[in-house]
């Protein structure tokens, strides 16, 4: 099993001097990663804001979870993403994902096409930008993009390259993260393109189980190698866990059962969660949990006690 590495996900900052000193709490509650999302609403551009927190800390991990295909080309991508990883002294994880937010689209007036052609076309950024990392020169002809004779520079300082994340909750987006990807972000059903009712029928324990079982086909004999990750979406840290998820089941017109099997509910005292984090990696193979920044100080106790683990 992998050991447990823990991340915060974070969107902004009233100042950058709060950014920095976010990160830096980041970074001495002894979480692994910062993340930032890649959306046009109401949040940092994800690569400056990576890059300051970078450069105000020493041994955090950046990236964003995850990097919008539709709206950054593949070459400007890797270069910018190399280039932090060189400047950073390596401790970029490159996120990339496929689009699924459909404000996203409308916003910048982007054609929001059906999900296989946008999982098809982030398929082949991602063969171009590994290219560029690794190879002397990079010509690709494909369905989305072309590209002649291109030279990624500068060369990132992890090699063969930064760890690559792809996520979904799609049976074929997480294929392709079986064959190709570093570390798999197991997520609920996004087609919808926003977060609705019918995206919290897809995060029970079934679900995920399922959604495992897809990844481990189509890694094959490289699934032990892969990191499984899952971004949480209730923490809570308390000491009735009983009443809380009773709580909780009540709000969302769900059975109790419903949330405690959940991979994105941690509920309970410390010592529990701890409990329920080491039976979910023995039982589905989690062992990089992502919580947001309100739940980071709370949550830090977990993190003291398993990271590493």
């Amino acid at each position: 099993m992998h050991p447990f590495r823990f991340a915060v996900q974070l969107s902004k900052a009233a100042s950058g001097a709060e950014w920095r000193a976010t990160a830096r709490r980041v970074e001495s509650l002894g979480y692994s990663t910062l993340f930032v999302p890649d959306h046009l609403d109401d949040q940092f551009g994800p690569l400056v804001a990576l890059t300051v927190a970078a450069e105000a800390t020493t041994t955090l991990r950046v990236g964003s979870l995850v990097f919008g295909n539709d709206y950054r080309h593949p070459m400007v991508l890797a270069k910018e993403v190399a280039t932090l990883d060189l400047l950073s002294g390596g401790r970029v994880e490159f996120g990339l994902g496929a689009g699924w937010m459909s404000t996203d689209y409308r916003q910048a007036g982007i054609d929001e096409d059906p999900p296989g052609t946008r999982i098809t076309r982030m398929e082949e950024s991602l063969a171009i930008i590994r290219s560029l990392w690794t190879d002397a020169s990079t010509t690709r002809d494909g369905l989305h993009y072309r590209v002649e004779g291109a030279v990624g520079t500068p060369d990132p300082v992890q090699r063969p390259h930064p760890p690559v994340i792809i996520g979904g909750g799609g049976r074929r987006v997480l294929g392709i993260a079986g064959r190709e990807a570093d570390i798999v972000g197991v997520n609920p059903l996004l087609a919808a393109g926003r977060i609705g009712p019918e995206v919290l029928a897809t995060t029970t324990e079934a679900y995920y189980r399922q959604r495992v079982a897809w990844i481990r086909e189509a890694a094959a004999d490289r699934f032990d190698r892969l990191e499984l990750q899952v971004l949480t979406f209730v923490v809570q840290v308390v000491p009735d866990r009983r009443a809380a998820v009773e709580r909780m089941a009540k709000a969302l017109a769900i059975e109790p059962g419903d949330v405690e099997g959940s991979p994105i509910a941690l509920i309970g005292s410390v010592k529990e969660i701890s409990d329920i984090l080491r039976r979910r990696r023995e039982e589905f193979g989690f062992s990089y949990v992502v919580v947001h920044e309100g739940e980071m100080e709370a949550f830090a106790p977990v993190v003291a006690a398993l990271s590493g683990t």
